[in-house]
């Protein structure tokens, strides 16, 4: 992901914070830690940008994705998230990073809750494609 950002002149010189796609506290618990918090931090450091961890929360509970189909996923995390503070995201560009990107079920609802907060943009990075 370094190599990318350094090596590629992309407009995040316009974006406001970046934001990882947060895990429900229970899966955390399971965890022991966020891989989209871990490359949020990364990218936040080559880019400059302020961290905003704990903004965008996973209010609800859902199954592994990796374990659903493409209909079952959208189905699964749809209105997941919700925002802390709408007054932090009112008018903001963000950078929204997840590690992986399969159906996009989960950046679509993270980004659809940050746009409906008020966010003017909502650029996705991402680490893998499957």
């Amino acid at each position: 992901m370094r190599n990318f950002l350094t090596r590629y002149e992309l407009r995040f010189s316009t974006a406001d914070m970046i934001i990882p796609v947060p895990l429900h506290a229970t899966r955390m618990r399971e965890r022991g830690y966020n891989q989209a918090e871990l490359l949020a931090e990364r990218a936040a450091d080559i880019l400059g940008k302020p961290l905003q961890n704990g903004l965008l929360v996973r209010h609800r509970y859902t199954p592994r994705q990796s374990e659903l189909g493409q209909k079952e996923r959208l189905n699964n995390i749809a209105n997941a998230f919700s925002i802390k503070s709408r007054l932090q995201i009112q008018g903001k560009s963000v950078i929204l990073v997840d590690d992986l990107l399969t159906t996009g079920a989960t950046a679509s609802s993270a980004a659809g809750a940050l746009k409906a907060a008020g966010a003017s943009k909502v650029t996705l990075l991402t680490l893998s494609i499957a």
